[in-house]
């Protein structure tokens, strides 16, 4: 019972982070450690995103 809670909790974990955009940061600092580089701050990160939306805006249908 409590690994199928553990499983559960996972999944829902899992969900939250790619869904808030948080798998996405933890990846970057995963690269930058694998290739020796010092990663930027998490606010400098966040802000070349935005900024590289806000470039290539993506048109979306409803």
């Amino acid at each position: 019972m409590t690994a199928a809670l553990t499983r559960a909790w996972e999944g829902v974990r899992w969900y939250l982070k790619e869904f808030t955009g948080e798998a996405r940061w933890d990846d970057y600092v995963a690269h930058c450690t694998e290739h020796g580089h010092t990663p930027m701050s998490r606010y400098e990160f966040e802000r070349a995103r935005t900024d590289a939306a806000e470039k290539n805006p993506i048109s979306r249908c409803c």
